[in-house]
């Protein structure tokens, strides 16, 4: 069965970004789950189950940075990505800094 989690780290202070507001939605646009980054910018089990498809991870960038004091450029991060193994574990990073973001597949 999927396992869908995530995980952001500030890169400007090499912390993790606690408190992130994170949205999954479906290849239509559809919320699928909806939940906050904890104190380790982990969110561990954001979604199990979810079939094959395209799904996109929204990030409120926004929200975090405002609470931080710091004015970012992205008001918040969309990662579109695909499940093609309906049993397989999928983790989605987000390294995330006011004017730059990079994500991967993680394990």
């Amino acid at each position: 069965m999927t396992h869908l989690s995530t995980h952001v780290l500030d890169a400007t202070t090499g912390r993790p970004a606690a408190g992130v507001p994170v949205t999954l939605t479906d290849a239509g646009g559809e919320t699928v789950a909806v939940a906050m980054t904890d104190d380790d910018g982990r969110v561990g089990d954001l979604h199990t189950g979810a079939p094959e498809g395209v799904y996109r991870l929204i990030f409120d960038t926004a929200a975090y940075f405002t609470a931080q004091g710091v004015t970012g450029f992205y008001p918040e991060v969309a990662i579109t990505f695909e499940i093609t193994d309906a049993a397989a574990k999928y983790h989605v990073p987000l390294l995330l800094s006011p004017y730059a973001y990079s994500t991967y597949r993680g394990s």
